[in-house]
């Protein structure tokens, strides 16, 4: 069984130290060994947890020979929750990312947000995105265009680094926007479509007090007017779109039984726009798991893949597993990979190992 792989925290244990006035020497000398030898085992524990990557064995490869048989016209890895300059096992699921990558020839990678912690880029020389991206992704296969939507975290830094094109001209593949599609041809009469939205400035709480001290709104559009556009853009866009199959992406959950759960903004102001337009997927990072959830009251799939880096924390519905609309619910680290021809789209779910927790297909 491939070892499961924790999150580490570092806690700092403050101590009173008082001064002590030894006249034995010998037993002054023995004090100050014993201190010395506790503040370089301290130095080891915080060591470790800080390159708990590198420390921990990668986890075995599970055989990938399967995936050629569900292979489409177009191939894409969806991931979240990543950007942790390869720790917290970012780089173990950048590996099967790379391999799985390879297997299927994927056509790009899309983001599901929170592409870098814990505060984003601060500016597009931003050292975090060398550290967090380019150095990370390193496989063939990944070389690749990389379409990204914005998460919470990225508004805690200044989330228009992400979108400045300058950022492409320290690693071509990055593209990132506040809105946007993708259509894409998987057949003579057949196509997917892509709907890239921004749901950070939907949720209330990160722009009122005291969450709104984490944040600072700087585009010169005011928030409400951003969210509008935003919602009758996507509203416009479906409308218009005549692709066999509509794929929303953005970061937050609509409906998830992870630490998030639910995000009540985005399924008053998106899910009625999905139903009335007939949405076949809506993909969001946010809550640190894989999750599938199909509802008896909707058509639509809701798949969460925010496994990038940092899952496993334990925090999720205790009675998920019984829960029928749960098809998947994973409290790990992992990715999906979207595969799609013109009558079918096949959804992966893989863990650290490249295994295939679960999958489903959708038919027209």
């Amino acid at each position: 069984m491939a070892p499961k792989y924790q999150d580490a925290e570092i806690g700092l244990l403050k101590e009173e130290v008082k001064r002590q006035h030894h006249h034995d020497t010998k037993h002054s000398w023995h004090t100050a060994a014993v201190a010395l030898f506790s503040f370089v085992l301290l130095l080891g524990v915080i060591f470790a947890f800080l390159h708990a990557d590198s420390l921990n064995p990668a986890p075995e490869d599970h055989p990938l020979d399967g995936l050629k048989l569900d292979k489409g016209s177009m191939n894409v890895l969806i991931i979240g929750d990543w950007g942790r300059k390869g720790q917290y096992n970012q780089s173990f699921v950048a590996r099967q990312m790379g391999r799985v990558g390879k297997e299927l020839d994927v056509d790009f990678i899309v983001s599901a947000g929170d592409n870098f912690y814990k505060t984003g880029l601060k500016d597009v020389e931003d050292d975090n995105f060398d550290l967090s991206f380019t150095d990370v992704y390193t496989a063939e296969s990944l070389q690749k265009r990389w379409y990204a939507v914005l998460g919470n975290h990225d508004y805690k830094g200044d989330e228009r680094a992400q979108v400045d094109k300058r950022l492409q001209q320290k690693d071509t593949r990055w593209f990132c926007d506040y809105f946007y599609t993708i259509p894409v041809s998987v057949g003579p009469s057949s196509t997917v479509e892509f709907f890239m939205i921004d749901t950070t400035p939907m949720v209330e709480k990160y722009w009122t007090f005291p969450e709104s001290l984490k944040y600072s709104w700087r585009r010169p559009i005011p928030r409400e007017e951003v969210v509008a556009s935003t919602l009758a853009n996507l509203n416009s866009a479906l409308e218009k779109s005549s692709a066999t199959w509509k794929i929303v992406i953005g970061h937050h959950t609509i409906y998830s039984f992870g630490y998030h759960g639910d995000t009540q903004e985005v399924v008053e102001k998106v899910l009625p726009i999905l139903k009335d337009n007939k949405v076949d997927l809506y993909i969001n990072g946010h809550d640190h798991c894989l999750e599938h959830v199909k509802r008896d009251d909707s058509d639509i799939h809701f798949v969460t893949t925010g496994g990038g880096s940092r899952s496993w924390n334990g925090k999720f519905a205790k009675d998920v597993q019984a829960r029928s609309e749960a098809k998947l619910y994973y409290d790990g680290d992992g990715f999906i990979s979207l595969s799609a021809s013109p009558s079918s789209v096949l959804i992966n779910f893989f863990d650290i190992t490249g295994q295939v927790l679960h999958k489903f297909k959708l038919e027209k």
